[in-house]
């Protein structure tokens, strides 16, 4: 399957905003950002089989920041399009795909590890 970076871009737009406004109220200092595919370096962070990494979280979850985190480097979430691509067959599929994806990193952010959100379907 594949669509252009502008629809997948909006795709991902489309599920941060479908946030419930009580999570995006709180959300700080953290940037939402789209990459064909994973490096090297970010592969060795992920903990996807097959070296397919969907997404990526890398930062400071809101629950262990700290007074010293004032001043940090912004949060980053990367969604990988090339691994969406390959992984999903229909655009329905990719946008649900995408939606999981997003929502999982966030839940990083957050503080949940992978095991609590695959148990809830993330």
């Amino acid at each position: 399957m594949e669509i252009t970076d502008e629809l997948f871009e909006s795709a991902v737009h489309d599920a941060i905003a479908s946030l419930p406004q009580r999570f995006l109220s709180v959300m700080d200092n953290i940037v939402v950002t789209v990459a064909d595919e994973a490096t090297e370096q970010q592969l060795g962070r992920g903990n996807s089989p097959a070296n397919e990494l969907l997404g990526l979280y890398e930062g400071i979850p809101l629950p262990r920041r700290s007074w010293g985190y004032a001043g940090a480097l912004p949060d980053v979430i990367t969604i990988f399009k090339g691994p969406h691509m390959r992984l999903c067959k229909s655009p329905e599929q990719l946008e649900d795909q995408i939606r999981r994806t997003v929502l999982h990193e966030i839940g990083h952010y957050f503080g949940f590890d992978d095991a609590y959100l695959h148990s809830h379907g993330y």
